[in-house]
C-alpha cells in the first residue's frame, strides 16, 4: 500500500470517514458497537453522545486503529485501515489529531518542546519546527508561553498546547475526547471556539462529550451510541433527542 500519510491527506473523497456494518464484540459478550453505520464528510463537526459504556470509547479505538472490528469494514478516504500493515498502522495514527480529557503533556518538557515533539516523531526538519512551533501556539493564542512548562500554565492554558500539538502535522481528522472535562465552564467555552475555529479552515472535527450545555449551544450533529447501537443522528441536534 501507497504512504498512508499521503493516502489520510487525499482530498478526492467527500466521505472521510465510512463505518460500514462495524460490529466489535469483547469476549464474546461485551458489547461495543453493533452493526454500526457511520459516514462522516470532510469538515464536519460531529459530537459523539452516549453514557458510560455506550460505545463512544470503541468507537474512538477503532478509528485509531487500537482495535479492529470483528465484521464490517472501516474506511478513510476509501481505504479499509483494517488491512493497514504494522508499518503503516503508527503513521497512519500520527495523521490524527487527538485531544484528551488530561491534556496528556509532558511535565519535564517546555510548551514549545511539547508541541514539536509531535513533529519530530514524523522527520520534520528543524528548521520547519522553528517556524511552525510559534504560529501553532499563536493559533490557540498562547504564543508567549513557548518556554514555560506545563505545570505553570492553567488547565485551559495546557489543553489549547494539547490542541496545538493535535494540529501539527495538519491532520484533516481532529479526535477530541471528553476535552472540555477538567475544565470550568468559561474555559470550557473557549476550547470550544476554538474548536470550531479549527473545523471552519476544513478540519473535521469528532468530540465526544457528556457535557449537554455545550452540545445545545453548538447544535452541530449529533451521534448518540447507546448499548453498542446508534440510536441517533441528527443533523443539528441536543444532547438528548428533541432539544
Amino acid at each position: 500500500m501507497a504512504d498512508f500519510y499521503l493516502l489520510v491527506h487525499y482530498i478526492g473523497e467527500k466521505i472521510l470517514i465510512d463505518f460500514n456494518n462495524v460490529t466489535k464484540i469483547y469476549d464474546g459478550e461485551n458489547v461495543g458497537l453493533v452493526n454500526a453505520n457511520i459516514h462522516i464528510d470532510k469538515g464536519e463537526f460531529v459530537f459523539l453522545v452516549g453514557a458510560t459504556g455506550s460505545g463512544k470509547t470503541t468507537f474512538i479505538n477503532l478509528l485509531l486503529r487500537e482495535l479492529r472490528p470483528d465484521s464490517g469494514e472501516i474506511l478513510i478516504n476509501g481505504v479499509d485501515i483494517n488491512k493497514l500493515s504494522n508499518r503503516e498502522i503508527p503513521q497512519y495514527r500520527r495523521a490524527i489529531g487527538t485531544v484528551f480529557q488530561n491534556y496528556g503533556l509532558f511535565p519535564n518538557k517546555t510548551i514549545f518542546e511539547n508541541v514539536a515533539f509531535a513533529m519530530e516523531v514524523v522527520h520534520t526538519t528543524p528548521r520547519t519546527i522553528r517556524r511552525q512551533v510559534p504560529q501553532l501556539l499563536a493559533l490557540v493564542g498562547i504564543p508567549e508561553k513557548a518556554d514555560n512548562f506545563p505545570k505553570e500554565l492553567s488547565g485551559g492554558q495546557q489543553q489549547r498546547v494539547a490542541i496545538a500539538r493535535a494540529l501539527a502535522n495538519n491532520p484533516q481528522i481532529v479526535i477530541a475526547d471528553e476535552p472540555t472535562g477538567n475544565l470550568d465552564p468559561a474555559t470550557s467555552l473557549e476550547i470550544m471556539h476554538l474548536l470550531e475555529d479549527i473545523n471552519k479552515h476544513g478540519t473535521t472535527v469528532i468530540m465526544v462529550t457528556h457535557d449537554p450545555e455545550i452540545v445545545n449551544k453548538l447544535k452541530k450533529r449529533v451521534i448518540e451510541i447507546d448499548q453498542g447501537h446508534i440510536v441517533r443522528d441528527d443533523k443539528q441536534g441536543g444532547y438528548v433527542a428533541n432539544v
